[in-house]
């Protein structure tokens, strides 16, 4: 994906930082990624997913066009399930070329590109381009440092595996 002013995301980082610091709960937090996370990732979507048992909630987006706010999927038949499982992100270039993308789900929306990042063990944030294309390593970055900052407050218990940079 093309890079948009990475030092404004570097900065937009910063205070989304910042505000998850001070946040109160993961109420607090959902509102701040939402609000957030999409300029961090230079994207034309972003989601917030919950885990609910064996399956993901999809509670929050900011995008250029629906997604699935408020559907519910199994955990193992969605990326954001497969990403809070590994524990890793998921970087999709082209959604018509991963065998893991449930097409079905996406046919219907501007999403060709996606990202997704496990937030712990019990959530993840997800962004989303309308072009395909390579995921930048400045997105992977940043949006792993958002992620992990938003596990302290969304699974305070879970190892942090990366290093914030």
């Amino acid at each position: 994906m093309p890079q948009r002013g990475f030092l404004n995301r570097r900065v937009r980082l910063a205070h989304t930082l910042g505000l998850l610091s001070a946040a109160a709960d993961e109420a607090d937090a959902v509102t701040i990624l939402r609000d957030h996370a999409r300029v961090v990732a230079a994207s034309d979507g972003i989601t917030v997913v919950r885990r609910e048992g064996d399956q993901v909630h999809y509670v929050t987006e900011d995008a250029i066009g629906a997604l699935w706010t408020g559907q519910r999927f199994p955990i193992s038949m969605c990326i954001s399930g497969l990403a809070i499982m590994a524990g890793e992100p998921i970087l999709i270039p082209d959604i018509r070329l991963d065998p893991r993308v449930p097409l079905n789900a996406y046919l219907a929306t501007f999403v060709h590109s996606m990202a997704m990042f496990p937030i712990g063990r019990t959530a993840a944030v997800g962004a989303y381009w309308q072009a395909a294309g390579p995921i930048d390593m400045e997105t992977v970055e940043l949006m792993s440092e958002l992620a992990d900052a938003a596990a302290m407050i969304f699974d305070p218990a879970a190892p942090q595996v990366r290093a914030a940079g």
